[in-house]
């Protein structure tokens, strides 16, 4: 077993000053995300109230007609705990037309809608509250296209695109996320008893060893598959890592001329600071 454990005051440390930094370089104090109720939009939460005072931080909840009733309870008590700013939007009304419109719907389809829908909410009040949006993504997340392009993905800050979702839990123990919390089943809540290691098919805690070796290490699939590591699940997380590479990066822009913007205009001199 790897031992993927952080030094979580570090993190914690590095991370806030992250947020305040990357908010005052383009002249923001504030910040808004969506606060579902599961681990990754809690530590999001913590780590902005810490780095920016909860005043100048909106939690929204979006649920769905679906959504369990605990996760606006846990939600809530987040709220309560740090003091941040709130707000409720019920996107059933926003999505059910577009839904229902098609009698083919799948989940898939469904779940889409409905994250990029949360993802509007977000966009519109980060106008009216005068914030960037902060994203909730993890490192595991990222690395599997476990996301919804333009959807939960789309975000001005990303704090744990760094941390696998292991390391996330300690460093919300760290931060005082509560208990029920950190120990509930990952979900995105997108429809009645969705998980996402239910989707993957693999726990977080097994591809998270899966991962640090592939990427962190720079292994080869066959040394995994030496270091224990079934061919297959090697082989589909590889293969997950390659067809999702479009969702981690802005799209390609065709080159025509000697700077363009994603191949020579890069650095923060190319932007003022």
């Amino acid at each position: 077993m790897m031992d993927l454990t952080i030094n979580t005051t570090l993190a914690e440390k590095i991370l806030t000053g992250f947020i305040k930094t990357e908010l005052n370089r383009v002249g923001f104090q504030k910040t808004l995300m969506g606060l579902s109720g599961g681990i990754d939009s809690a530590v999001s939460l913590y780590l902005s109230a810490k780095a920016l005072g909860p005043e100048n931080v909106l939690a929204v909840r979006m649920p769905f007609k679906t959504s369990p009733p605990e996760t606006l309870n846990d939600a809530q008590m987040m709220i309560e705990d740090l003091g941040v700013q709130s707000m409720t939007v019920d996107i059933t009304p926003m999505v059910d037309p577009l839904i229902n419109y098609y009698d083919d719907m799948s989940k898939i389809r469904a779940g889409n809608i409905m994250a990029r829908m949360r993802m509007i909410v977000l966009y519109d009040q980060s106008v009216a509250f005068n914030g960037l949006v902060m994203g909730t993504s993890n490192k595991s997340e990222m690395l599997l296209g476990y996301t919804t392009i333009f959807g939960d993905s789309a975000a001005a800050l990303q704090p744990l695109g760094d941390l696998y979702k292991t390391q996330v839990r300690q460093l919300a123990r760290h931060l005082g996320v509560p208990d029920n919390v950190i120990d509930k089943a990952p979900s995105a809540d997108l429809w009645d008893g969705q998980t996402d290691e239910g989707e993957l098919g693999f726990t977080y805690a097994e591809v998270d060893q899966l991962l640090y070796l592939l990427v962190d290490q720079r292994y080869r699939p066959e040394d995994c598959v030496a270091e224990g590591f079934e061919r297959e699940f090697v082989d589909r997380v590889v293969r997950m890592m390659r067809q999702n590479h479009f969702k981690r990066v802005m799209a390609p822009i065709a080159k025509l001329s000697q700077r363009t913007i994603g191949y020579d205009f890069l650095y923060l001199r190319d932007w003022g600071t």
